[in-house]
């Protein structure tokens, strides 16, 4: 709820189907990146309101309908949650784009339905799934059942927060498991708001659940909860290694998507036409904080000052500006911690002597916005691929472009990083396509595109980009148990 006198919406946590407060009485503040106006005052879970929040969803496994009513039943009910989360699309959207900063018209027409098909895509994709039989003979008959795990620890990202919690709490709650969602701290609005959705769908009390707080306290409790059955994380890579660690005592199954420094490969016969917009959008969507970001531009030599003067022209037509308004094309980075760890990468572009294209400062921008964490969209031309601001995964609206004489050199430059998530390639010919996505080391391949996801593909890293798939059977896989009956027929 929003506290009428201050206009500082209050937000509690929600467990076992209501708000309450934390047990401490503890809250933290939430900031609009746009302006630094207090926004939210949420309540900051202690570990023993974390306990609290497992014990019930394990109730709610071992003894309430949800784990044991039928497919049929269960699948409803997420449809009717999809239905609510288009029906309160505004809120949402409005939610997203005041604590994240990203533009309010890509919140409500790309992810606020993204995130509503994700909850019915995964009640559809249960439903037509089925187990295995096999036949031994006259004498035994072997089959499989696919059975929920138990209790889900989701904890996601402040970058995409609605879309990618509903990205895990699907398949979560259409296998028949009960979820404690841990959202980021810096963006916990839009995901708070999840528990009374579900509520209202039918689904049961404590079956969804949401803890606020800090990583390192809520977190840590979650990963190490003797309850929690398995961990599903969309993060940083240092934090995957910190839940795998912590998850490792109880033998927790673990999902991570985690960083990513996609190589975006133009080559010389490229369309530019399609090229430049798509690899600006993948540059600079949501100013750049997306792990799929297609920070890593490599441009054949022969294209070079030709692509590099339609980018620069692009990156600084982009609309940089309030989140609120609908004509913003990019809004600032999300907190003043944030801010400077991606602005400090301006001083490393320098003593690494990338040239700077256009950008690397602070955009001009109404009074009310002065003190937004706000960039311009920066490029930086770099030859050294080896370099900080080409293998450090920034985050923010800065980008380099690397530029390449042969495919070969293309695809060792590309291969040349810890990380693995995604890449793509720009080519009208179709065998260097195949060649070139066979090759890269990485989970998702773009050609002649950025950013298309069917949900039945799988989703993923390679390296130090994940551990396991998202996305169809594969998310399925990770939220259910097999078991084999086997029965003597004689």
């Amino acid at each position: 709820m929003t506290n009428v006198q201050t206009g500082v919406r209050e937000v509690g946590l929600y467990i076992n189907g209501e708000y309450v407060q934390a047990s401490t009485g503890a809250t933290f503040e939430v900031k609009n990146p746009a302006t630094q106006e207090v926004i939210a005052k949420v309540s900051e879970a202690s570990p023993e309101d974390v306990n609290r929040a497992c014990r019930i969803a394990r109730d709610a496994f071992e003894n309430g309908p949800w784990r044991t009513m039928t497919v049929a039943e269960r699948c409803a009910k997420l449809r009717r949650m999809s239905e609510i989360i288009l029906e309160r699309k505004e809120e949402i959207a409005r939610l997203d784009a005041t604590d994240v900063g990203k533009p309010y018209h890509s919140t409500a027409h790309h992810e606020v339905p993204r995130a509503a098909n994700n909850i019915k895509f995964f009640a559809d994709f249960v439903e037509q799934q089925g187990g295995e039989v096999y036949p031994m003979g006259e004498e035994y008959l072997n089959y499989t059942r696919y059975e929920p795990v138990g209790v889900a620890a989701l904890i996601t990202p402040w970058n995409v927060p609605f879309m990618l919690t509903t990205w895990k709490l699907g398949p979560c709650l259409a296998a028949g498991n009960t979820a404690v969602i841990k959202p980021a701290e810096m963006t916990p609005l839009s995901v708070s708001l999840l528990g009374e959705i579900a509520k209202e769908a039918g689904i049961p009390d404590g079956v969804v659940n949401v803890v606020h707080g800090l990583g390192g306290v809520v977190g840590t409790a979650l990963t190490t909860h003797p309850e929690v059955d398995l961990v599903s994380f969309t993060g940083s890579t240092a934090t995957g290694k910190r839940i795998m660690k912590s998850g490792a005592d109880t033998l927790k199954k673990v999902s991570f998507e985690l960083g990513g420094k996609a190589a975006n490969i133009v080559f010389e016969d490229a369309n530019l036409d399609k090229a430049i917009p798509v690899s600006i959008h993948a540059a600079f969507m949501n100013s750049g904080q997306v792990c799929l970001a297609g920070s890593r531009i490599l441009v054949q030599r022969s294209i070079l000052d030709e692509f590099l003067e339609r980018f620069k022209k692009a990156a600084t037509e982009l609309k940089v500006g309030d989140p609120q308004n609908v004509e913003t094309k990019m809004g600032p980075v999300v907190s003043e911690e944030h801010y400077k760890k991606v602005t400090s990468y301006l001083e490393i572009a320098k003593e690494e002597n990338a040239t700077l294209i256009c950008g690397g400062k602070r955009p001009n921008l109404p009074e009310y916005l002065q003190d937004g964490y706000y960039l311009e969209p920066t490029v930086y031309l770099q030859e050294n691929p080896k370099s900080r601001i080409c293998q450090e995964e920034i985050f923010g609206p800065i980008v380099t472009i690397i530029p390449f004489d042969t495919e070969e050199e293309a695809l060792r430059i590309a291969n040349d990083t810890e990380y693995g998530l995604n890449g793509v390639v720009w080519t009208e010919n179709l065998q260097r396509a195949h060649r070139i996505s066979h090759s890269v080391r990485a989970g998702t391949i773009w050609v002649n595109c950025w950013f298309v996801r069917d949900l039945r593909a799988p989703f993923g890293g390679f390296k130090k980009s994940g551990v396991g798939r998202e996305g169809g059977h594969h998310s399925m896989e990770f939220f259910t148990e097999a078991k084999n009956v086997c029965i003597a027929l004689k």
